[in-house]
């Protein structure tokens, strides 16, 4: 069955930074400030990079970086209002583009209003109930003391899930991220899942999960993604260790995975250092976005990726800043040095969005040495597909004779399809 999730590459961002949103939550009184609005331009962005979907992080009413929320069904002040939400739905319908937004399901703030009753009324409380203890303090996520962990055995935790994604999803989201989604157990999602469904048949849930076995959380929870961190990991670690057998490896476990669901496959997100500053070699960028664009899975590019932006994130307070910076008003702002990665992010994008069968494609390594890997992408029914060649040898590689075929994108020009220069990639048109 086609779905339009089988057709949607994302572009993440992480509201609060990208809008230059205050550090901390505004004071109660204060008359919110619509910078969603602000987003209507990189829209337009979006749609010309090749993407059709924006991939929201948090936008709810929270005490500081999104993640510790404090109110659900009320948008953050520092981003705007319903009313500003309501208009960066009808600018994303108007040009097509899917919307995702982010729901922190596992933990909220101190702040939250049942929170405050629970400290209050004590843990035996109605309240109470809805959270978890140990000695008579909450857990928290982490040891985040100011994550508190929902009880997510409590049937009043699911209602209230069930009905904060029923109500963004009746407002035009197209689906969720489940944030921390490892943290929770998955018999919640499966008794909430199906509530959401029967009012959303088509929405889109996709957990965050680190590690672990991937393909059971799914079965076991009804989501319908879960993000492929092992394959993010290998792609640049492969790379930058000259060591293409651990990514060729991993593939092979991205391939059992695609028999299951479909991943979230991404180079890069709110959590992580960016890839340009990941990579040792800057050369391998390119390596690295072709892989993304040519194996099966549902990509993310997290936004500023696609200009060359850089950042470490640091594992202190504050450490996420470097990855979650302001942008411009507009795209027209953007420094020039980022043009060439941005020209290069369309073009894969493009064929990307050429050949669709790619979101499930069955991908088979034909040829590895530590330095050299090509792999061949097939659609799933059968049919030509696409050959990659990658390369991170010092010296110019010529790949095996049967592995010719036309170029379809290139780091450069190519005479002989099958001749790669040092530290070079190519796509061939491949049976």
């Amino acid at each position: 069955m086609d779905r339009w999730i089988d057709h949607a590459v994302w572009w993440h961002v992480y509201p609060l930074g990208f809008l230059g949103a205050e550090p901390a939550a505004l004071p109660a009184d204060a008359a919110p400030v619509p910078r969603l609005d602000r987003l209507e331009p990189w829209l337009d962005y979006l749609v010309d990079l090749g993407a059709n979907g924006l991939a929201l992080g948090p936008v709810f009413a929270s005490g500081t970086h999104g993640y510790d929320t404090v109110d659900h069904l009320r948008i953050d002040t520092r981003l705007g209002d319903d009313a500003a939400f309501d208009r960066l739905v009808a600018a994303c319908r108007s040009r097509g583009v899917r919307l995702l937004l982010d729901g922190v399901f596992n933990h909220v703030g101190r702040d939250f209003p049942r929170f405050r009753q629970a400290l209050a009324e004590g843990p035996d409380s109605a309240a109470g109930r809805w959270f978890r203890w140990q000695d008579g303090r909450p857990v928290v996520f982490e040891g985040h003391d100011l994550l508190v962990a929902f009880d997510h055995e409590a049937p009043e935790v699911r209602e209230y899930v069930a009905s904060v994604m029923v109500h963004w999803l009746d407002r035009g989201a197209d689906g969720w991220r489940l944030d921390a989604a490892y943290e929770v157990p998955s018999s919640f999602w499966a008794a909430v899942l199906p509530v959401v469904r029967e009012r959303h048949p088509a929405a889109w849930f996709v957990g965050e999960v680190i590690h672990g076995d991937y393909a059971e959380f799914v079965a076991e929870s009804g989501v319908d993604s879960v993000t492929q961190y092992e394959l993010w990991k290998s792609t640049w670690s492969a790379l930058n260790d000259a060591n293409l057998h651990e990514l060729a490896w991993n593939l092979g476990r991205h391939e059992d995975l695609l028999h299951t669901f479909t991943p979230l496959t991404f180079l890069g997100n709110h959590d992580v250092t960016r890839i340009a500053s990941r990579l040792t070699n800057p050369a391998h960028l390119g390596h690295a976005v072709a892989v993304l664009m040519t194996v099966g899975g549902v990509p993310s590019v997290y936004a500023g990726d696609e200009q060359a932006f850089t950042g470490v994130k640091e594992d202190r307070e504050h450490g996420d800043d470097a990855v979650r910076p302001p942008f411009p008003d507009t795209p027209a702002d953007l420094a020039p040095f980022g043009a060439p990665t941005h020209e290069l992010h369309a073009r894969l994008i493009g064929m990307r969005r050429r050949h669709p069968w790619l979101v499930h494609a069955r991908t088979t390594v034909e040829h590895v040495t530590n330095t050299t890997l090509a792999l061949r992408s097939v659609p799933r029914e059968g049919g030509a597909g696409l050959v990659l060649l990658l390369s991170v040898d010092d010296a110019p590689q010529r790949f095996p004779h049967e592995l010719h075929g036309a170029v379809v994108e290139s780091a450069e020009p190519a005479d002989d399809p099958l001749a790669l220069p040092p530290h070079s990639w190519r796509i061939l048109t491949g049976g």
